[in-house]
């Protein structure tokens, strides 16, 4: 099993099915290469039907989108628990995974994880403005802090134990990171910035992080 990605300093659509399978205990392949160069572009229109980046390869196919791959991981490992076993917060998780994987496009302009801005950590003097962006930043500090309060009482994450929502929020916890934005300015009392700091802490992040300095 192998899979494709972009560059681990600032592929955020590839570190999400990454954590997915780590949490698996999947064993696979990373195979990484530069998706801004021409070589890399070439490279995607060879092998991927989207001519993006992340592809896992397995059992003769070809899965493309993290948001594939990583209900593809909850099937084939069941046992790994990528959804909350409670109905509700199961439900309400598949719906803030597909709002972060579809939306927050303001979030994504204006703090941006290009060759110009990693993950690993803040040097931004001061935090992004721009249109949209307040209006994203404000939903996603609802929604950790709703999320957190309804089903979070059995760990840090934001259904409580790991999930696949929390892969799809970590390059989000980057972004806040890196770009310095202060929650409680967004109405958060805490809870947000705490889950946040719970991705950002999580082992197998930290191994993307120091994998991506090397």
């Amino acid at each position: 099993m192998e899979l494709i990605i972009g560059p681990r300093l600032y592929s955020t659509w590839s570190l999400r099915p990454w954590l997915v399978l780590k949490r698996c205990g999947a064993q696979f392949e990373t195979t990484e290469f530069d998706i801004y160069s021409d070589a890399g572009q070439a490279e995607l229109a060879r092998i991927s039907p989207s001519r993006l980046v992340p592809l896992l390869k397995v059992d003769g196919e070809t899965i493309w989108d993290s948001m594939a791959i990583s209900v593809w991981a909850a099937e084939r490992y069941p046992d790994a628990k990528l959804w909350p076993a409670d109905p509700h917060a199961r439900w309400l998780a598949r719906s803030a995974a597909c709002e972060m994987h579809g939306g927050f496009m303001a979030l994504r302009t204006h703090c941006g994880m290009g060759p110009d801005h990693t993950m690993v950590g803040p040097d931004r003097s001061s935090p992004p403005t721009g249109e949209g962006l307040d209006r994203d930043i404000r939903r996603l500090v609802s929604l950790f802090m709703d999320m957190r309060t309804r089903f979070g009482a059995g760990g840090p994450y934001l259904f409580g134990e790991w999930s696949i929502p929390d892969a799809f929020f970590t390059p989000v916890a980057t972004r806040f990171r890196h770009f310095q934005i202060d929650l409680a300015a967004y109405g958060d009392d805490g809870s947000a910035q705490a889950y946040c700091e719970a991705l950002l802490a999580q082992p197998d992040f930290l191994q993307w992080s120091a994998e991506a300095l090397r």
